[in-house]
């Protein structure tokens, strides 16, 4: 599947972070779309897997990206390490709908700046990730 940029004027927020959204399943990544726009973050992209979201990551320049760990060709972890190197200054925050206790270190290697279940994902609780 190729991926997706988002350029609609109604998915913007002027204020907004840019957040690309990197998650396997299409029904995630709509509610995800749904609830940040909501909370006033403008969404740039969506990718489907690791592959893709190195090359949207390059394309879009997000300010934020949304990971999830478990993708189909590449870990949330190896893609968040390379993000990382590449810009150290990029946010990213990893999510899965397991609990952080399930990743010891690999959370911290990652050079994420945070980790929210998808169960706990909102607008408030990346906020004050961010903070």
């Amino acid at each position: 599947m190729k991926p997706e940029r988002s350029e609609s004027p109604a998915q913007r927020a002027p204020s907004g972070r840019r957040v690309l959204v990197v998650d396997d399943h299409p029904s995630f990544r709509k509610c995800v779309r749904a609830l940040l726009i909501s909370e006033g973050f403008e969404i740039v992209g969506e990718a489907e897997d690791g592959e893709s979201a190195l090359v949207l990551a390059a394309e879009l320049s997000p300010d934020l990206i949304l990971l999830d760990i478990q993708l189909p060709d590449i870990s949330g972890f190896e893609v968040s390490s390379r993000l990382h190197e590449e810009n150290p200054n990029l946010e990213i925050v990893l999510v899965s709908s397991r609990d952080d206790s399930s990743y010891g270190s690999s959370l911290t290697a990652s050079g994420a700046r945070g980790f929210i279940t998808k169960g706990d994902l909102s607008g408030p609780a990346l906020a004050r990730l961010l903070e």
